[in-house]
């Protein structure tokens, strides 16, 4: 069977598995880097990250869209010399991006430092980060080159093999100094980034050239170098443009909310130290499930590409429908027990009591951007990027609008359950108007929400039995979290929603 015949399961699957390994390695170097330095440090890292957002949409998110389709659409149509030449344009274009932004940096990162982040002390991370954004961007794009062939095994791997990488160099970096000033400390997390980058580039890249040796060249002559180009823009302006625009409003975001905190009475360090529990700790607490949903938009995009290209609607809406009904499936539940469980795994992993803070509201809107991913995916698949920006552009100022005008971390909590779920709302409007899509609701969402609703507050009722008889923790998490999964698949079961089918998302 070739390649391009692998269904979007197995695709998934196989990603899935990796990355669920690689979230709870990072998961648990989170873990111990936030036991090493603290929350205030957690905060000053965090507070950089958004500036390495906005770097990567510029320079290197579009491109990566535009490889992965462009290259599953020539190579459905048998063009090996045009995917390759794929690449190599866009690995062109990622230098030509990321030149003018270090010079931009390099000449004013004091100023950023200081006036635009609010903290002198991100100036040496900032600058560090350089490096680390042109390795990504050359690990990003061979990355979804191998995605566009339907090749998951190599950078799966390279991908896991990256992770263990930086843990054991940002943890063994940050351990071995320990410094007391934190902007070191932040240099130091930036630097361990900056190894497992080397490495998964240098490794995609030499796997690269040995599969390009053995491919045949093409018999038919291959589009211009500027047809190309052409190409790569329209698909990847459209996606950098509204991933640069969403960016600079979660920046915006980050940014306002510990001066929010400190508005309402909060010192600096304590509004630093709460940001830092709220972003460093609870959200990534909760993206937990979250490898299962990058997986399935990695697989997605190519499939969906194929399809259009091959002209297949009707397998392209069966995708859609299993998509969204794997996510459902796996997402839903998973939350249930994390927000059932949240506050005390959190002080168990974390050890601040903190983390169990404005769960809720935070769960709820995880769980919305999970579906936001997938229907984006999906509209970037069939070609629709600039709906989708449109889209992604409305909801970023509406969120930054509540941020704005709420107080501490209300306003923002609101936002971010309210455009979340218009983004959901809007993003099938559009996935069905372009496709045709008719979801059975009940099957899709209805039945996968009742049936963790039911299992998380059974699980609540038998944790605080538990508790009351004194059972140690971490026995009453594990024995809850089985309890849990295994009340949901009963009460799927008995709805007539059989996860099984789950397993064959081919459409055939």
């Amino acid at each position: 069977m070739d390649d391009r015949q692998n269904s979007l399961t197995r695709s998934t699957l196989l990603l899935t598995a990796v990355g669920l390994v690689a979230q709870l390695l990072a998961f648990f170097y989170r873990v111990c880097l936030s036991r090493l330095v603290g929350a205030e440090t957690m905060g000053l890292y965090q507070l950089i990250m958004p500036v390495y957002s906005i770097f990567l949409s510029i320079a290197v998110t579009g491109l990566t869209v535009a490889i992965s389709s462009l290259t599953a659409n020539y190579y459905a149509l048998e063009q090996r010399s045009t995917v390759r030449r794929l690449l190599y344009l866009g690995l062109r274009g990622l230098i030509l991006l990321w030149m003018p932004l270090a010079m931009a940096v390099v000449l004013f990162s004091a100023p950023i430092a200081s006036l635009i982040l609010g903290d002198e002390r991100t100036r040496l991370g900032l600058v560090l980060l350089l490096p680390v954004l042109l390795l990504t961007g050359v690990e990003n794009l061979t990355k979804h080159h191998f995605y566009g062939m339907g090749e998951m095994r190599l950078p799966a791997a390279v991908e896991l093999g990256e992770q263990f990488v930086r843990t054991a160099a940002v943890l063994g970096l940050v351990w071995f100094f320990l410094p007391e000033d934190s902007t070191v400390t932040v240099g130091l997390i930036v630097s361990g980034m900056l190894v497992s980058e080397v490495f998964s580039s240098f490794s995609l890249t030499i796997l690269r050239k040995r599969r390009e040796k053995s491919r045949p060249r093409d018999r038919e002559p291959s589009p211009s170098s500027s047809a190309l180009v052409g190409q790569m823009a329209r698909v990847a302006i459209p996606v950098a443009a509204t991933a640069l625009l969403g960016n600079l409003m979660a920046s915006a975001n980050s940014i306002l909310i510990p001066r929010k905190l400190m508005a309402v009475g909060l010192t600096e360090a304590e509004a630093m130290s709460k940001f830092g529990v709220v972003f460093g700790m609870t959200v990534p607490l909760l993206g937990l499930p979250s490898a299962f949903i990058s997986a399935l938009c990695l697989a997605i995009v190519p499939r969906l590409s194929q399809c259009q290209a091959m002209k297949k609607e009707r397998e392209c809406r069966e995708k859609i429908s299993k998509a969204l009904l794997a996510a459902s499936v796996i997402v839903l539940p998973a939350t249930a027990l994390l927000v059932t469980l949240g506050p005390d795994l959190g002080e168990l992993l974390f050890q601040n009591d903190a983390v169990g803070d404005y769960l809720l509201p935070l769960a709820v809107g995880v769980v919305l951007g999970n579906y936001e991913s997938v229907l984006a995916s999906v509209l970037n698949g069939i070609g629709r990027q600039l709906w989708s920006a449109v889209v992604s552009l409305l909801c970023g100022a509406l969120q930054l609008l509540f941020t704005i005008t709420g107080q501490g971390l209300d306003g923002f909590l609101t936002g971010l359950v309210v455009t979340s779920a218009l983004g959901v709302l809007l993003r099938y409007l559009l996935v069905a108007h372009w496709t045709g899509l008719r979801l059975n609701f009940f099957q899709t969402f209805s039945a996968p929400a009742l049936g963790s609703l039911l299992s998380g507050l059974c699980v609540r009722l038998l944790y605080l039995a538990m508790g009351y008889q004194n059972c140690p923790m971490l026995v009453t998490l594990c024995f809850c979290t089985a309890v849990g999964l295994f009340l949901y698949f009963v009460t799927l079961w008995m709805m007539d929603v059989n996860p099984l089918r789950l397993f064959h998302l081919t459409g055939r």
